[in-house]
């Protein structure tokens, strides 16, 4: 039996960007977990920017749902969204990293360059393709690249893992702060679980 391939680093998504043409601007920043944290980093990097739900459903398939930082997303609903076996939970840190080769808080669209098996249904919030450039971690929370909305399907298209874009459910209740909705007290790029990890 061989074993998997190793996950990319971020040095080696980098130059697979490079590769296929993506012109980019990465940063490099203290580990950031919350949108809260991430505010220095949007002011430094204008566009969208982006926080991610790594999720499953009952029968055992799994989704990256990319969202726009400061959305607020109605978790009840999600499901019917995406097209899941009813309602939807959190994929695990274990999960994680078998399937998209990411720590915790450092959940990422490029991630999917580590989905070999393509085990994982990608979405995008249709409301993010609004942005010109968007903002994402290059597999590490360290760490935030800026490309083109064009760049980024075109790379996403040519590794095989192209987003579907969707509308996001929002909370009825939009003043909601219950584990229910996820909303900008989420991680920025990791999975928007109810305990903090």
């Amino acid at each position: 039996m061989t074993d998997a391939p190793a996950p990319l680093t971020p040095d080696d998504l980098l130059a697979l960007l490079a590769r296929h043409g993506v012109a980019q601007r990465t940063v490099v920043h203290e580990a950031v977990f919350t949108v809260a944290q991430s505010s220095a980093v949007e002011r430094d990097l204008p566009g969208g920017h982006v926080k991610n739900l790594f999720l499953k459903d009952k029968k055992g398939a799994f989704f990256l749902v990319t969202a726009h930082a400061h959305a607020r997303i109605d978790l009840k609903r999600l499901h019917l969204a995406i097209g899941a076996s009813g309602r939807v939970s959190f994929g695990s840190a274990e999960q994680l990293r078998a399937l998209l080769g990411v720590e915790p808080g450092s959940v990422t669209p490029y991630a999917v360059v580590n989905d070999r098996e393509r085990r994982v249904r990608f979405f995008i919030d249709r409301t993010l393709l609004a942005y010109d450039v968007l903002n994402a971690h290059p597999l590490v929370n360290t760490m935030t690249t800026a490309v083109s909305r064009e760049d980024l399907l075109r790379f996403l298209d040519a590794i095989g893992h192209p987003p579907q874009p969707i509308d996001l459910p929002v909370p009825e209740d939009d003043a909601s702060t219950g584990h229910e909705a996820a909303g900008a007290e989420k991680p920025s790029g990791a999975p928007a679980t109810a305990t903090p990890s």
